[in-house]
């Protein structure tokens, strides 16, 4: 589910994925379920494609929100907005011991928290894999029927208008 879940550059919040075209990207706000259009020219990120660097390797995002939950018994985090940079990293710590403390900054930690706790409220499952090869193979079918079902209708309108025409 995290790869529809966006986070959009210059906004606050996390946004989900509604439809996209050419020009524009529609979504959804998490925070107030506000719809409206994001451009090419702003920076879109998916939750899925984010990772957490340690000194071993990257961590995915869902997996670092999977260790938080399983700390936090599936509940929020008390985001205390006077916490200092010291407790914000020694939680995350706690979360991820190995994560690498020079290119993680209480910033990043802060936004984990608050992304966190946004998917918590909206009841989202971060868990689950999503099976985008089966999705595109159902809504290439759900495409083609509705192209069939078009196309048969126009065939028997095209039909119809024949037979009402008088003949010259």
């Amino acid at each position: 589910m995290l790869k529809k879940i966006l986070s959009v550059s210059g906004k606050p919040g996390l946004y989900k994925l509604v439809s996209t075209s050419k020009t524009i990207t529609l979504v959804e706000s998490l925070i107030d379920e506000k719809r409206f259009p994001i451009y090419p020219q702003e920076k879109i990120v998916s939750l899925g494609e984010i990772a957490i660097y340690t000194s071993e390797d990257e961590v995915p995002l869902k997996d670092v929100f999977v260790k938080i939950k399983e700390k936090e018994n599936g509940g929020k985090i008390s985001d205390d907005k006077k916490v200092g940079n010291k407790e914000l990293f020694s939680y995350f710590e706690t979360i991820l011991p190995t994560y690498d403390k020079e290119k993680v900054y209480a910033s990043d930690v802060k936004k984990i928290i608050n992304w966190y706790n946004l998917l918590i409220e909206n009841n989202i499952d971060f868990e689950t894999e999503e099976d985008t090869e089966n999705q595109s193979k159902e809504s290439v079918e759900e495409n083609t029927k509705t192209e069939e079902k078009i196309s048969e209708k126009k065939a028997s309108s095209s039909e119809s208008e024949e037979e009402i025409q008088p003949e010259k």
